[in-house]
């Protein structure tokens, strides 16, 4: 009963009943971790695969996913456009030995507190509700995107199917 009462999105598929970060960070185990690589396929430029991870199955529709990392792309995108601004910053980095970014922050650093903030408001809208937490990319080197897949500790073991197929079978 207590929980039907905290939780607050009661019919989402895989809805462990968590309501936000900190009680997901204090009363929940990890379980398991599903990863989204980059996609190199049109160079370098930081994008990730629109894959979706077999770990996640029953925890987050994939139309949620898919619009995250669809998100995250394009912001990513928008950080690595060359332009006007990304030019005069160059210049004047040139003209002042690189000591105008100790009192100037650049157009990519603002993209990338964007992003942060971007994944922080997902967590809490939609990650947390469901027993994940998105990692932002910064602290993986970019390579990945990495979410957290989190059971409630009273719960033991039932979570829905991730530790039988993971684990071929749960105690």
């Amino acid at each position: 009963m207590k929980m039907a009462s905290r939780a607050t999105v009661g019919d989402r598929k895989g809805d462990v009943g968590f309501h936000n970060l900190q009680e997901l960070r204090h009363s929940a185990s990890l379980v398991t971790k599903a990863f989204i690589q980059r996609d190199y396929s049109e160079g370098t430029v930081c994008r990730f695969q629109a894959k979706f991870p077999s770990e996640l199955d029953n925890r987050i529709e994939r139309t949620l996913l898919e619009e995250t990392v669809k998100t995250l792309n394009g912001y990513y995108a928008e950080a690595e456009k060359v332009g006007g601004r990304s030019y005069l910053e160059g210049c004047l980095a040139c003209a002042t030995a690189y000591t105008v970014f100790f009192c100037m922050e650049t157009r990519y650093e603002k993209v990338l507190r964007k992003i942060s903030g971007f994944i922080q408001e997902q967590n809490e809208k939609i990650f947390a509700p469901r027993g994940l937490l998105l990692t932002d990319p910064i602290e993986r080197g970019m390579r990945v995107l990495e979410i957290s897949i989190f059971e409630d500790r009273a719960s033991g073991s039932s979570s829905p199917s991730s530790s039988t197929s993971s684990a071929g079978g749960a105690r």
